[in-house]
């Protein structure tokens, strides 16, 4: 009966996926819009950047909607059946399970998922820890893996299954790795991946992990072990720089290999090789289908019809090697690049080349001997080089390996071999490596070495006497490591690691792999925010320390210095040491006020002849800490010239003029004394903030208030304000300036609007 309940319960789940209502797509819409919709909802559900409960599940069924309607044919099987190919094969079990799951109890053989239906393909390729920190990770430097995260109760792996058994089989065959890891398993081995749902594939290169992100299908997978390869692993050769490619060999002392192939994108098997082989072989490639390439083709007689690979050594006219094949094999390209690694006469110009070319001996008929020639790179040692060169190319002897070392390069190594007799090259020793740790056998061969017959023929002697006598060498010796040649190549090399590592941190961040890159943007924003905040400290800690030079008397008040006091300090610091004050005439009054950018201020003091050294002096010293702000100007306006302006401007602001309590006070037929006042214009919003001057010190009675005061200034007749200045310093005026500027800046001063600002056309007659 439960079974019979099981089976009715699935078409019933599986009706209720709609790819479509996923989606968000009508069944009519186009590739490029499922692609849009499905892209944005990727992003929204991403389960890295929605912490939703339900994300990862909407995630799975967003991406599944789309590898159905991204594919024609499984588009079509359900717009006529309604039918995915989970809910055909593989969705009754997991439905039925999850229907009757919370009620009931089953066992997993009720539902036959044992372990034993583990698929094939996976079973031979999973990974343990142990496994995978020996033998993985250091194979990684010589080919990519692939690798995918799984579990026994992961439903939706089985949907990749057949993708993944195509790809597998197709990426086998051409030398990359593949790996499997049971989540339920390894526990330890996916959270040392980063691995922390299923599934999950990611890409192994260099002992770095990248994980794969976009919808599962062959074509990415493929393009996603692509991306993983290094950028320049491949040179494209063409008719103008294929000698400049085969010369290359002197200087990076490898040998050469061009394919020659049809396709106008490098075959992956090749890329492939060029990565297992980087370190011993240069690679390009011709793509025969250009008409660039076909002089090359011509010089070396290629067949256009199948690919053919060439493989040059010291001569580049001829190739040292060919092969020619239709059905590109991985097992005969290796077989052909490992045979042919090192040039006929390689330069040891590091310990890495030198293990491979004379390795150490390990049986008594697997020696190998080493012929190396120490000489110089002066033009008198071509000759020399040559000789050697040619004898070594006649050598058909398996166990002689012949190299040639720079003295001034390798001096080290020179002096070890050479310390028993008291020789200069060109010499000749020959010698055999008996352990890892640099103890060797060798013996100078007599006579020395000018590239003769005779020193041939004496060389070739001894060559056969060492055949059939080991105990021939006579001298041992421990080598030092040698020198690395390439050493003065790093920065390049860092820059190209450095051009990949930023390659494939953009690629991270495009695909938001957050749980990857989150420590690397946690270091970059650290060290960010730890450069700013010394920025800070410093450029506040330099404004406080350094002071402006006082302003000599007969400076202009144009250009009067002044350095800010201790108490008037603001968030700003200023641009300049000085502040710049222009007069306020008719010339400059439309600009300066009349046609004021909106949000500007023009601050304005109002002076006479008699006190205007004396208050712009002043004035500077009290803006100096404002002068930072772009939307203040500041001016003067001389009162002796235009008081008639200052009238008129009170009157339209009745506000802005004295009590009645004050005019009282005042004798009515005497003019009001305007030094010391500053005006705040704000000629876009027609509005000013009137300061009123304040006298401090000697006669408080005599202060005046301004407007952050409150309350209306007590203010005295004509004749009465000029006996008092007389006896009062005149730049005390404006001694509460800086607090009135911190209220402007503020916004919390009264203002007072005008219809239109006055004109400034006349001016008043001096008396």
């Amino acid at each position: 009966m439960q079974r019979a309940r099981i089976k009715l319960s699935c078409p019933a789940a599986a009706s209720e996926f709609n790819p479509y209502k996923v989606l968000g797509v009508s069944r009519h819409s186009s590739q490029a819009e499922i692609k849009k919709a499905y892209k944005q909802l990727a992003r929204e559900w991403h389960p890295d950047k929605n912490k939703d409960p339900g994300a990862e599940d909407m995630f799975i069924k967003v991406t599944k909607s789309y590898e159905i309607l991204s594919n024609e044919e499984r588009r079509a099987n359900y717009d006529r059946f309604g039918q995915t190919d989970e809910n055909q094969h593989h969705g009754q079990a997991p439905q039925g399970f999850r229907h009757f799951h919370d009620s009931f109890y089953f066992d997993q053989s009720f539902f036959h998922f044992t372990q034993s239906t583990r698929d094939f393909t996976d079973s031979k390729h999973l990974l343990r820890y142990d496994h995978y920190m020996n033998e993985v990770v250091p194979d990684s430097f010589k080919r990519p893996y692939l690798i995918k995260i799984t579990s026994e109760w992961c439903f939706t792996c089985i949907h990749i299954e057949p993708i993944w058994k195509e790809t597998v089989q197709e990426l086998e065959a051409v030398g990359v790795g593949i790996g499997v890891v049971d989540i339920g398993y390894e526990k330890r081995l996916a959270n040392h991946l980063g691995a922390h749902r299923t599934p999950s594939i990611l890409g192994l290169i260099n002992g770095k992990v990248t994980f794969f992100h976009y919808a599962i299908s062959r074509e990415h997978l493929r393009q996603f072990v692509e991306s993983l390869l290094p950028q320049r692993l491949v040179e494209k050769v063409t008719d103008d720089n294929y000698l400049q490619f085969l010369n290359g060999w002197r200087e990076e002392n490898k040998p050469s290999v061009l394919l020659f192939d049809t396709v106008p994108t490098v075959p992956l098997l090749y890329k492939l090789t060029a990565f297992a082989y980087r370190d011993f072989v240069r690679f390009g490639y011709v793509d025969q289908g250009l008409t660039e390439t076909i002089h090359i083709l011509q010089q070396f007689n290629i067949n256009t019809y199948a690919p053919t690979m060439l493989l040059f050594k010291e001569n580049t006219e001829k190739p040292a090697d060919v092969i020619q094949f239709r059905g590109m094999k991985k097992q005969i390209i290796d077989e052909f690049v490992s045979n042919n690694r090192f040039l006929l006469v390689p330069r040891l110009v590091n310990q890495k080349v030198f293990d491979e070319l004379c390795p150490v001996k390990q049986f008594h008929r697997r020696r190998k001997y080493c012929v190396l020639l120490i000489t110089g790179e002066d033009e008198a040692f071509v000759s020399v080089n040559d000789a050697f060169f040619d004898f070594a190319s006649s050598n058909t002897k398996e166990v002689l390996r012949f190299a040639y070392v720079y003295q001034r390069q390798q001096q080290p190594l020179c002096d070890t071999l050479l310390k028993n007799e008291d020789m200069s090259p060109p010499q000749v020793i020959i010698l055999e490596r008996r352990s890892a740790a640099g103890k060797v056998l060798y013996r100078t061969v007599t006579g020395g070495w000018n590239g003769s017959d005779e020193d041939k023929h004496r060389l070739h002697e001894q060559l056969e006497l060492l055949q059939r006598d080991p105990s021939f060498l006579t001298y041992d010796a421990m080598l030092p490591e040698l020198n690395n040649e390439f050493a003065s190549m790093f920065l390049i090399q860092w820059a190209n690691v450095a051009c990949d590592y930023l390659s494939q941190m953009y690629f991270d961040l495009l695909h938001s792999n957050w749980r990857e890159m989150m420590p690397i943007v946690s270091l970059i924003f650290s060290a960010l925010f730890i450069l700013f905040g010394t920025v800070i400290i410093q450029a506040f800690s330099d404004s406080g320390e350094e002071k402006p030079p006082k302003q000599k008397a007969n400076e202009s008040p144009k250009t009067a210095e002044s350095s800010p006091n201790a108490e008037n300090t603001t968030s700003r610091p200023p641009k300049k040491n000085f502040v710049e004050v222009t007069e306020l005439t008719d010339v400059t009054y439309t600009s300066n006020l009349v046609r004021l950018r909106p949000g500007h201020i023009n601050v304005v003091l109002v002076l006479t002849d008699a006190s205007k050294q004396v208050l712009l002096k002043k004035f500077a010293k009290e803006v100096y800490s404002f002068s930072g702000s772009q939307t203040l100007h500041y001016s003067f306006l001389n009162v002796d010239k235009h008081i008639q302006w200052m009238d008129t401007l009170l009157e339209l602001a009745p506000d802005a003029r004295p009590s009645d309590d004050e005019e009282e006070e005042g004798t009515p037929s005497c003019k009001q004394d305007y030094t010391g006042y500053v005006l705040a214009l704000n000629g876009h919003k027609k509005y000013f903030c009137l300061f009123r001057p304040v006298f401090t010190g000697e006669e408080p009675d005599c202060s005046r208030s301004s407007d952050e005061d409150g309350g209306a200034a007590r203010v005295r007749s004509r004749s009465s304000s000029r006996q008092r200045a007389s006896t009062l310093q005149i730049h005390r005026k404006l001694d509460r300036l800086s607090l009135w500027m911190e209220r402007l800046m503020e916004g919390t001063l009264p203002r007072h609007y005008v219809a239109a600002w006055p004109d400034l056309d006349s001016i008043t007659p001096q008396k």
